[in-house]
């Protein structure tokens, strides 16, 4: 059995980058940034996450730098050489589901969550 799925709950570093293909796909990428468990590390993870389409065109409208999101997808490793010939890779999470939870100070949340079948 093969399994990839990641769940995570964090904060937009930025606006979201959205790209528009004359195909007519979307993609939307932007990082968030995830608190650890522990007190005594006070620096959050950062992940890079990309999503397209329906996804992606949500994201593009409702995300902000601060808002707080939870995506479930896939995680996925990018490879490529920079100028000096290095090889180069990082990961990048795929995300399948984005749940809109609220903006940083919102004591609540929008409650608004997506997944493209549901539209």
């Amino acid at each position: 059995m093969n399994l990839n799925v990641i769940h995570l709950v964090g904060r937009a570093g930025v606006d979201p980058e959205v790209k528009y293909f004359e195909s007519g796909t979307v993609l939307c990428k932007f990082p968030i940034a995830v608190d650890r468990r522990s007190k005594r590390d006070d620096k959050p993870d950062w992940f890079e996450l990309e999503m397209w389409g329906r996804t992606a065109e949500v994201a593009s409208e409702y995300v902000r730098k601060g808002k707080q999101v939870g995506i479930q997808g896939k995680l996925k490793i990018e490879t490529w050489q920079d100028q000096n010939g290095n090889n180069r890779s990082r990961p990048v999470v795929r995300v399948d589901r984005l749940d809109l939870l609220g903006s940083k100070g919102d004591q609540g949340g929008s409650g608004l969550n997506y997944t493209p079948d549901e539209f």
